[in-house]
């Protein structure tokens, strides 16, 4: 193993990458075990130009949590780690002023390199049409839900044709949903059946979703991949 003053001294030279003393074992920073193995390259070839791995993201990742968990800052924070331009397919409709204030809160916190697509019901659509060649964002699962069962349409039909749509994708997509299970009890038919809905759909997403995070107090803790 070389020592850390000659990794160090290429490091500087080219691109100033970390370095970590002792890589003999895995780390508990996630990062470490790449920035261990950048070290060794540098070890093998000091005057080779050094690049940490680019950033990726598996085709399909769900982010799960309740209301204002920070479930899609997170879901923001993960897609804009890789370049810009990134889709966001809101699926809100202005309905009232508190709904227009919401959805302005979300556009000034998302700033530039952001193409925007409102689609209450067509989902699918978007994210096979204008969207399928882009990094995007769908935000929210749970209010297209609400959008379908105002339009009386066929959720499990609507879930198909959205994860067939899924499937043909090439870029990565988040979907950020309400776990909205967790709670008391509704104490009507059509809040119970909103429940039901949003419950299922979470469920069929996660089944084919790549990675699953479920986020608490902007806390996410990893559920699948």
């Amino acid at each position: 193993m070389c020592s850390p003053l000659t990794v160090a001294g290429a490091a500087a030279e080219f691109n100033r990458i970390p370095f970590i003393p002792s890589c003999e074992g895995p780390s508990p920073q996630s990062i470490s075990d790449t920035l261990c193995y950048v070290n060794r390259q540098a070890c093998l070839d000091p005057v080779r130009k050094l690049t940490m791995p680019a950033t990726t993201l598996p085709p399909l990742t769900l982010v799960l949590g309740g209301a204002r968990s920070g479930k899609s800052t997170h879901a923001e924070r993960l897609l804009t780690a890789l370049p810009a331009p990134w889709a966001y397919v809101a699926t809100a409709e202005a309905w009232d002023a508190e709904m227009r204030q919401r959805i302005d809160v979300h556009q000034a916190r998302r700033g530039s390199g952001w193409i925007s697509y409102e689609t209450p019901l067509d989902l699918a659509g978007v994210l096979s049409g204008d969207a399928a060649g882009s990094p995007c964002l769908v935000d929210c699962l749970t209010l297209w839900v609400s959008n379908l069962m105002h339009a009386r349409r066929d959720i499990a039909q609507e879930a198909d044709v959205l994860i067939e749509a899924l499937s043909k994708r090439t870029a990565p997509c988040i979907m950020v949903s309400n776990e909205v299970g967790l709670g008391i009890v509704p104490d009507n038919a059509l809040a119970r059946q909103f429940r039901d809905e949003a419950g299922r759909l979470n469920q069929r997403i996660a089944a084919v979703a790549d990675r699953v995070l479920f986020v608490a107090a902007g806390l996410p803790m990893n559920l699948k991949g």
